[in-house]
């Protein structure tokens, strides 16, 4: 097999495919109408909607999924007896934090030192353009040879577990032979990856009351328990003194076996400041593919600017828990809760509220897919073996689309490589990697329908 024919048609589509990922870049998607209006988020779900009908896709359809936001479904028949293969990508997105640190505006796609920056360039709208260069790129080159469904999840951001439930509810619209699901990404540029492991995750928010109201900390500190000071003490517990996360009850001592991650390249990746340490024990890739990571990724408490000489009477948390392969992320929920209400200081009064929650997820990357997958990224990536690595993220639905439907096989590829930065500002996808994921996923798709007949 060559691969000359499709990599052609999908290097013609790219300017297209730049056109498309801008107007898709352009809505405001982040699934949490408290911070942009839901109608962005509905607005991108009908261009997506649109962009499949235009490619021929039937039963088009907007899911309201029962977290009050929309996945986007489209089904695209095959020749008689093909395989079905399920494509997945998100259409919302993180929001954009602080946007004026972004160089570029985040919502208009801008080209600069050879990537497209812009909010979810790469997480994930750059996937379902992905999934639409090679279905496009079959289409100019004699068809294409499975039975196509397309999923496009409208709030795989918020944890807040919609598509799920609806695929629960309906276990026969998401039914495949294989699923892609173009949500994760390469090792780094130019070294073709699958995704083995998914650590799962929890989100809690926890509420320290100490007092009826504000007190002036002149007149009552130092005897007065202070909720924020009560948080900031209970927050450190989580973590040991080198960083470690130190949950009661939660093993943090697994080790990766695999691909590693070596150290220099760890903090080039993640932009550690000169002179400022990693956090925990052994490898990198124990650390954040085997192990249990806690986040606070909020605090509710009076800003720096405008701030007054005040006991605080309440304080709240967000507190994200990464669980790796072969713990429970129920349990790790239980313990953290657990954790959280023996640990408040001074007898603060906690409200512990659980906000979302998916279970880690492992592939058999020895399925015959994923041979089909490794013959087409050695097409689309010369001189280059498909490499299986683990990732820190989550994405719930895999372990969901696993139990419905436990004899497909489930790939895991995408376009967020470490440059992209995705969920922070100045995201940004290479389209070097766009075109060659396109590719990949392309050639993919005609060696899996040849590995299925006879």
């Amino acid at each position: 097999m060559t691969a000359r024919p499709i990599s052609e048609t999908v290097a013609s589509l790219m300017p297209r495919a730049k056109a498309e990922l801008a107007e898709l870049v352009a809505f405001r998607s982040v699934a949490d109408p408290a911070q942009f209006p839901r109608s962005e988020c509905e607005a991108a779900a009908g261009w997506v909607a649109d962009a499949l009908r235009a490619e021929d896709f039937q039963d088009v359809a907007l899911l309201d999924t029962p977290d009050g936001t929309q996945s986007v479904y489209g089904y695209l028949p095959g020749p008689a007896g093909a395989p079905t293969v399920l494509l997945y990508a998100h259409y919302d997105v993180q929001p954009p934090l602080d946007e004026s640190a972004w160089i570029s505006p985040p919502f208009e796609l801008t080209e600069r030192d050879g990537r497209w920056f812009g909010r979810g360039a790469a997480d994930c709208k750059g996937g379902f353009i992905m999934h639409l260069l090679a279905l496009r790129a079959l289409k100019a080159n004699g068809g294409v040879p499975v039975s196509v469904k397309v999923i496009a999840e409208g709030s795989e951001e918020q944890g807040t577990g919609g598509l799920e439930q609806y695929a629960e509810a309906h276990p026969e619209l998401l039914a495949a032979d294989t699923i892609v699901i173009g949500d994760t990404g390469n090792f780094r540029v130019g070294l073709p990856t699958v995704t083995a492991t998914l650590r799962g995750m929890t989100m809690l928010r926890v509420q320290l009351d100490t007092l009826e109201g504000n007190l002036h900390s002149g007149q009552f500190g130092g005897a007065a328990p202070d909720a924020l000071a009560a948080m900031i003490q209970l927050l450190a517990s989580l973590r040991a003194e080198d960083g470690t996360t130190t949950v009661d009850g939660l093993t943090a001592d697994a080790e990766w076996d695999g691909l590693q991650y070596p150290e220099d390249e760890f903090r080039q990746d993640a932009k550690v400041l000169d002179g400022v340490g990693l956090i925990g024990t052994g490898t990198v890739a124990d650390r954040v593919w085997a192990r249990p990571a806690v986040t606070v990724i909020g605090i509710d408490c009076p800003p720096v600017v405008g701030a007054t000489p005040s006991l605080q009477a309440s304080a709240r948390a967000q507190i994200s828990l990464r669980v790796p392969p072969g713990q429970d992320a129920a349990e790790a929920t239980r313990l953290l809760t657990a954790h959280l209400e023996s640990h408040a200081p001074w007898g603060a009064r906690v409200t512990v509220e659980q906000v979302g929650q998916g279970q880690p997820f492992r592939a058999d990357i020895t399925s015959p897919a994923y041979t089909s997958m490794a013959e087409a990224m050695r097409l689309a990536y010369p001189g280059e073996e498909m490499q299986a690595s683990g990732m820190g993220g989550s994405i719930p639905l895999c372990n969901t689309l696993a139990a419905l439907y436990p004899q497909a096989e489930i790939l895991l590829i995408g376009l967020s490589e470490p440059e992209a930065q995705i969920h922070a500002v100045n995201e940004s996808v290479s389209p070097e990697e766009l075109e060659r994921l396109s590719v990949a996923e392309a050639l993919f798709l005609r060696n899996y329908a040849e590995s299925k007949k006879g």
